[in-house]
């Protein structure tokens, strides 16, 4: 069997930064099951997956109920479900054993688990009250969970994109600067800006899974850190204890949904759709957030890529005549 430590999980599977929610109220228990499970069972991270997704689907049942006690048992029967759900990750990345598979598997399931837990906590209300905003919460909770997973996924897609543009364009001024030198004599500066400096390292929008173990090495994008100084200070102050600025993101949201609201209820009548729509605005408040620092970061983008693309142009000038038609076209901020 192996013989992993405390420390050693906390290293290799604690990400850099993370949701408020993991950090405090799960990782502490997560950590120390993930040890006992990886040194004592030979239990798989897409096992742990699926055992996550059934206990999801029986915290549904239990809110089905409708009545107090089960609401109750469902917020907890909720929050170890999302244990073992961190736990599946931090075996993968302890052991090495992660997968696309699993990856994927991960994610339908916590998609599955969202939207029956939905329809089983406002439909449950529903038959107990007759209220038919129960049904229309049970939509805008799926609404919110697919816009939140959908903005994230382009977010990162498109910055991805924006990042390998960039570098494309800063390895073509760089071969064209040394080339420009050499053919006249002199030697290369070396202030291209790379895609990092040049759009920065969005941690609210990246979906990066470094850990702890590793070089965090973050920046904020040059715009949004322009127009407000104090976030960096605020941002700094949490992520001492590993806590992401996007305080509302969409792991809060599901535990305002199905851990707190059901608790409220459970102590008073009526209280799930305030506790829902106070968890929406929140999630929707902070993906404007979001939105808005895209938005600046894509500034960044044009703006830098424009400065490259004249570099390049610069260079070629530079350049004796047999050489300018092997160079390339500029780099288009098109990237299909």
């Amino acid at each position: 069997m192996a013989n992993f430590t405390l420390d050693d999980v906390r290293q290799r599977t604690y990400k850099a930064r993370d949701a408020w929610w993991t950090v405090l109220l799960v990782d502490p228990l997560a950590s120390r099951l993930v040890k006992f499970t990886a040194n004592r069972t030979r239990v798989t991270p897409n096992q742990l997956t699926v055992g996550a997704l059934i206990l999801g689907l029986a915290a549904g049942a239990c809110f089905a109920v409708a009545s107090w006690p089960w609401l109750l048992a469902g917020a907890l029967l909720y929050h170890l479900s999302f244990t073992l759900d961190c736990m599946d990750g931090k075996i993968a990345r302890l052991k090495g054993t992660g997968s696309v598979f699993g990856a994927w598997l991960d994610y339908i399931f916590d998609r599955v688990r969202v939207l029956a837990c939905a329809i089983a906590l406002m439909g449950g209300q529903y038959a107990a009250t007759g209220n038919v905003a129960y049904i229309w919460t049970a939509l805008a909770v799926v609404f919110l969970d697919m816009l939140r997973y959908m903005d994230a996924l382009e977010i990162y897609k498109v910055r991805t994109q924006m990042r390998t543009t960039l570098n494309a364009a800063r390895r073509e001024a760089h071969d064209l600067e040394q080339a420009a030198q050499r053919a006249n004599g002199g030697l290369p500066d070396d202030d291209l800006i790379s895609a990092e400096q040049a759009i920065g390292e969005d941690p609210d929008a990246d979906m990066e899974d470094r850990v702890v173990g590793d070089d965090p090495n973050v920046a904020l994008q040059q715009g949004f850190n322009k127009r407000f100084p104090w976030y960096a200070r605020i941002r700094n102050v949490l992520m001492a204890g590993r806590i992401r600025p996007h305080l509302v993101s969409g792991i809060e949201f599901q535990m305002g949904v199905f851990i707190v609201a059901p608790i409220a209820a459970a102590v008073v009548s009526g209280a799930i759709i305030p506790v829902v729509a106070i968890s929406g605005a929140g999630l929707l408040a902070f993906e404007l957030v979001i939105i808005y620092k895209f938005w600046l970061s894509s500034r960044d983008y044009s703006r830098n890529l424009a400065n490259l693309n004249a570099k390049i142009a610069d260079y070629r000038t530079q350049l004796p005549t047999d050489h300018h038609q092997e160079a390339a076209t500029p780099v288009t901020t098109n990237s299909g």
